[in-house]
């Protein structure tokens, strides 16, 4: 059976404007549990203490899912996942030349031996480990085999390629998946975004493929135009191939309404180049090809990063600069616990002017 690892509690709540409390995470999880996910991704230990807090409060519930956080592949956000007591991580690299570029300065090299150390930490921690290919849909095949074998060796269990910017289609996502499930002795997840209205598509055809697990998020909620969709997902195993899952409509419909009323979930069209990951602002304002597979001016749109409860100091920095001001380090990330406090208890972004404010007070 396909394993439904569910993300909205992480990359759902990376949309812009989004940002749940304790409780709306707690009914989440208990909901999605109660509607057929496998696993549950539940959000960033590294981002602090009351996002650690909140881990362990899903954790505490006892639910039947495992639970797993998102990680960059290094030991401090390693060791803030092991505070949590999780029992999976996904520690996240990324695998293109673009991304390689922007966080590695090209050095694949680095990247690996820095993957290997971690890696082999968490599996000393007895955790299961899933590797996330990060912009995996335009690296080279024969690195990410690479990637896979050194995961092999150092006892991970799964790799998570990941179409960063949405681009593939299904028929390329059928074809590199194959090639990589008949090399690769870890289990492949797919990670699909819906850049181009394809992420559940590309989804059902890397579970065709042969991959084993796919990332979902209620009502397709995400960075950007989003990613594939739990109640899509969920319904196309049951009915269109042969995975043997019970579906309870009236679970679904609970979910999706607990889901929207907490994100206040709307037609989000006109915001899919708003980035409001710290992560994913980082990368743009070094490479605007970094997170994104085309010009927002190509579509009549614009580039916007909201300072949200997923911002960094990126995103502060920038906004600050725009307004004249030269922010230093320090300020910045005594900043950031204070905005995701006022964000998540507002439901509503900083405006710049804001943010301005609070810089000027502290």
């Amino acid at each position: 059976m396909v394993c439904i690892n569910d993300t909205t509690l992480r990359d759902g709540e990376q949309a812009p404007f989004v940002a749940f409390n304790t409780k709306e995470k707690i009914e989440i999880a208990k909901a999605l549990c109660d509607a057929g996910a496998d696993e549950l991704e539940v959000g960033i230990p590294a981002m602090g203490k009351k996002e650690r807090a909140d881990i362990k409060e899903i954790l505490s519930l006892g639910l039947s899912a495992r639970v797993m956080t998102w990680n960059r592949a290094t030991m401090k956000d390693l060791e803030s996942s092991l505070k949590c007591g999780v029992q999976a991580v996904d520690l996240s690299v990324p695998v293109s030349d673009i991304l390689l570029g922007v966080k590695f300065g090209g050095d694949k090299a680095r990247m690996l031996s820095t993957l290997e150390e971690v890696v082999c930490a968490a599996k000393r921690e007895g955790l299961y480990v899933c590797i996330g290919g990060e912009d995996a849909s335009r690296a080279d095949t024969q690195f990410l085999k690479e990637v896979t074998a050194l995961g092999t060796e150092c006892g991970a269990q799964r790799f998570r390629y990941c179409d960063t910017v949405g681009i593939l289609t299904p028929m390329k996502t059928h074809a590199i998946v194959g090639e990589l499930v008949q090399s690769a002795t870890l289990d492949i997840e797919m990670h699909t975004h819906n850049d181009f209205g394809m992420a559940t598509a590309n989804a059902v055809a890397g579970i065709e493929a042969g991959a084993k697990s796919v990332n979902t998020t209620v009502v397709g909620l995400g960075e950007r135009a989003g990613n594939a969709s739990f109640e899509q997902i969920l319904m196309a195993l049951t009915h269109l191939s042969d995975d043997s899952r019970k579906v309870d409509a009236k679970k679904i419909r609970h979910l999706v309404g607990t889901v929207a009323a907490a994100a206040n979930y709307t037609i989000v069209g006109k915001h899919i180049f708003y980035h409001e990951s710290g992560i994913h602002v980082n990368g743009l304002v070094k490479d605007r090809s970094a997170y994104e597979a085309f010009e927002p001016e190509e579509v009549g749109l614009e580039r916007f990063f909201p300072i949200g409860k997923h911002s960094g100091s990126s995103t502060l920095q920038y906004h600050l600069q725009t307004l004249g001001i030269t922010p230093t380090a320090k300020k910045l990330k005594a900043l950031l616990p204070k905005i995701r406090d006022i964000v998540t208890n507002r439901k509503r972004v900083l405006q710049p002017m804001e943010l301005e404010e609070l810089y000027k007070c502290s």
